[in-house]
Order: structure tokens, then sequence, then C-alpha cells
């Protein structure tokens, strides 16, 4: 996977995209990735960027031409395979579905907005636009990065195995199951024996049971969208039920 962004900010990627996982991925050639300063499109001496809102109001706007500009020459090299994504906070809230959905495509061009915004008609350029979540942020550059982490650790050969990415939260649709490492025991608090008790089978059963108990006492609202059981759904909504009952809104 070959992934682009576009950004006012290039510098701010360069410490992200080297390190830790991302870093390995590159080395391993499972990805690559090319930042871009969105100025080397502009066509003023001042290499401007951002204008002043039609009719009025706080703030700037981004101005189309620099964003069709880069879209153009970083396809021309291939057309078809670039997805557009537009990072903005009107956009779909990215999960682990979309993830996956992103981790089979062959290129991705993420387009990083600023200020106040993009001019609407940069919204045709995109094939998606894509929102982390519902607060504020200063611009597109830090849900980029979220993306691009959630994307990169899907392709095949970044993590350590196969079942690392499947057993993680979210990707049951639910949380992940609570995880121990050395002392057994450590501040009178002990590791649950089943872990300790090499019964694979046992400890598999364990870990679902814990997982859908943490996610019905965490994240209710994954409940009825998860793939459980019938004896797993009637666990959980009764312990959203129980929860509730005692006024628990963890």
């Amino acid at each position: 996977m070959h992934i682009d962004v576009v950004t006012i900010f290039p510098e701010v990627f360069g410490p992200v995209l080297s390190s830790s996982m991302l870093g390995i991925a590159q080395d391993q050639g499972a990805v690559t990735f090319a930042v871009h300063d969105l100025r080397q499109w502009t066509s003023d001496r001042h290499r401007t960027t951002d204008d002043y809102p039609y009719g009025g109001g706080p703030g700037m706007v981004m101005k189309p031409e620099p964003f069709y500009r880069a879209v153009a020459e970083l396809k021309a090299s291939d057309p078809t395979s670039a997805t557009i994504v537009l990072v903005c906070p009107q956009g779909r809230r990215f999960d682990q579905d979309l993830a996956e959905d992103l981790a089979g495509r062959e290129r991705l061009i993420l387009l990083c907005g600023r200020y106040e915004g993009v001019d609407e008609r940069v919204r045709d350029l995109a094939d998606i636009e894509i929102s982390i979540g519902d607060y504020v942020l200063t611009g597109g550059e830090l849900p980029a990065m979220v993306i691009i982490d959630a994307v990169t650790r899907l392709q095949p050969g970044v993590l350590a195995s196969h079942e690392a990415a499947e057993e993680e939260s979210f990707s049951w649709g639910i949380l992940e199951y609570p995880q121990y490492t050395r002392p057994a025991s450590f501040q009178g608090k002990d590791v649950p024996e089943v872990l300790l008790s090499g019964d694979h089978a046992r400890i598999a059963a364990w870990r679902r049971v814990e997982a859908v108990r943490r996610t019905a006492e965490r994240r209710p609202d994954l409940i009825p969208s998860a793939d459980l059981t019938p004896e797993e759904r009637a666990y959980a909504e009764k312990l959203i039920t129980d929860t509730f009952k005692e006024g628990d809104f963890r």
C-alpha cells in the first residue's frame, strides 16, 4: 500500500511515520508514505493556501486551487488506484470496519484541512470524507495520523501474528478482554487462575466472556451491532440492565 498526505505542516509527520510500527512497516515494504506540502501547488509568491470566507465570518478558509492541482498531479501516474480521503469533522466517523476497508485499497491520498475548513468545492475531489470523532481539532494532521496507524497495522505481515489483529478491541465488534503479564501477584491483586492453567480452551472461553462483560459495562452502545451468540447477547443485555439499575454509567 502507498499513502500520500497533503498538508501545510508536512514536518509534523516525520517522527510519527518513522517510529515504532509505522517505521517497521516501511522497512518491511508493507507500506510506503509520501508527505507533500500543499504550498508547492500554490501560484502566488506568498504561497497562499487560505483566504477570507465569502459572506463574512471569523477565520480563514482553505482555497480550492492548491488541492485540485495536488490531486491532479498525484493521480497523474496512476489515475485509477488512488482513493481520495478528505479528513474533516463532517465526514463518516472512523471505525474498525472503515479501517479494514481502507486497508484493502492500493493507494490512499489524505487531504488535511485547517482553519475554518476547506472551500466546499474541495469536497468534490474526495471519494470519502472521514472524521475521527465529535470534537474540534486544529487541523486534519492528527486525524490523518490516526487513519494511517489504523490502516497500516492491518497490512499483511506488519503485526507479529494474524491473531493479534483479530483479537484486539473492536475487531470482534466488542472491546478486548483484560490482559495480564508477570508477576502473577502484585500488591494483593492476582492474575485470574484460568490464565495460569495452560488450558487453551478454558482461556479462550474466559476471554470471550470477559470481552462481552467489559463491552456491556463500558460501551453498551456496541452490543446491538456486535456479532454475539444468543447466550452472549442475553448475558450482555442483563449486565447492561443491571448496570443502569445500579446507576453505574461507566
